[in-house]
């Protein structure tokens, strides 16, 4: 009886190192997640033990413990790469482990659309998660010592910012964003022919924004370009609301009124002479292009039609008349913009 106990009592501990031995084996390198494939975040300066518990409460480990003991043993609690990682189905702990610590974080994709200014822009960073405070980004965009670094020779980024499909890594600092949206602006333009134009290769940016702002609608660029340059060359004012409301921005509620477009700033065009003082938004390459290359015309005016596009008018009692049919008669009102159509 005493020879059972003692074999037991030196057999006991042994096998209690040889089951936890396989527990930990088992969790680590056979336990697989089995739910569809999903995407875990590693976020910037997170702790072990956060990183430990959500997993767990995703289901994608079967044992905190264990992930716990393997970690601290391998020394690898403060090893662990933020960003987002696809974690596909049937992964191991070990799987899982390898991904957090040598994986390549996936990338998400952002479009920013054509139209939009470094205002918008951060909005959207922020609002898709990229950035967390849109702040952030605005106050960078006008950073002297980043347009320093950018080589962009203005108070701001705008016009700079290239309207594309991005993949940004999640984490990425406003910086890092601003920087690749400049650099895809350099090596979209590179190739262009400034050398036609009466324009200065500032002076074409801020003419692109502003008919990228005033149309959509793409075969119109070429015949607004030429508008608006006609009205340079005869001395006129552009007149453009577009590049009201920029001057306007910080408390622009939807509506420009009739103050607003007596307001002498370096953005109202309706006040002052030539272009505007900067970019009012940043523009695709179509609109730069269409300024490089405006319709030849002797068209001064234009007015919405209120489905996209516009009427033209070469004198300003046709211009008139235009108005008088879409945008003063009610039953022409009806309609939207291509803003409005396009946001919906």
């Amino acid at each position: 009886m005493k020879k059972n106990v003692l074999i037991f009592v030196l057999i006991a501990p042994l096998m209690a190192i040889i089951l936890s031995v396989a527990k930990a084996y088992y969790y680590y390198d056979v336990w697989q997640y089995e739910g569809a494939e999903v995407v875990f975040q590693v976020l910037p300066g997170e702790g072990f033990s956060s990183i430990n518990h959500r997993l767990d409460r995703a289901g994608l480990i079967g044992s905190t413990k264990v992930f716990y003991r393997y970690c601290q043993m391998k020394n690898l609690m403060t090893k662990f790469k933020a960003g987002h990682y696809q974690i596909p189905t049937s992964s191991t702990m070990h799987n899982i482990i390898d991904l957090l610590l040598f994986g390549r974080p996936i990338t998400l994709e952002l479009t920013i659309p054509e139209w939009k200014n470094f205002y918008e822009i951060a909005a959207i960073l922020e609002t898709h998660g990229f950035i967390s405070k849109a702040q952030d980004f605005i106050k960078l965009a006008r950073d002297p010592d980043m347009l320093q670094q950018l080589d962009i020779p203005n108070e701001t980024v705008e016009g700079y910012l290239y309207p594309d499909t991005y993949k940004f890594d999640p984490h990425q600092s406003p910086a890092q964003i601003m920087r690749a949206m400049v650099e895809v602006f350099r090596q979209k333009t590179k190739s262009l022919d400034y050398g036609k134009s009466s324009l200065t290769k500032a002076q074409v940016l801020i003419m692109a924004s502003v008919v990228e702002k005033e149309t959509g609608a793409r075969a119109e660029r070429a015949r607004i370009a030429g508008v608006f340059l006609n009205r340079l060359k005869k001395k006129m004012r552009l007149q453009s609301d577009p590049t009201t409301i920029y001057g306007i921005w910080d408390r622009y509620k939807g509506n420009l009124r009739k103050e607003d477009l007596q307001e002498t700033t370096p953005y109202n065009t309706y006040r002052i002479n030539g272009l505007p003082k900067g970019p009012i938004c940043n523009p695709g390459l179509d609109a730069i292009r269409a300024v490089l290359t405006p319709e030849q015309h002797d068209y001064l005016y234009f007015v919405s039609q209120n489905d996209g596009t516009h009427t033209f008018s070469k004198t300003y009692s046709d211009h008139r008349q235009a108005v008088e049919h879409w945008q003063i008669n009610s039953k022409n009102r009806d309609g939207k913009s291509w803003r409005q159509m396009k946001q919906n």
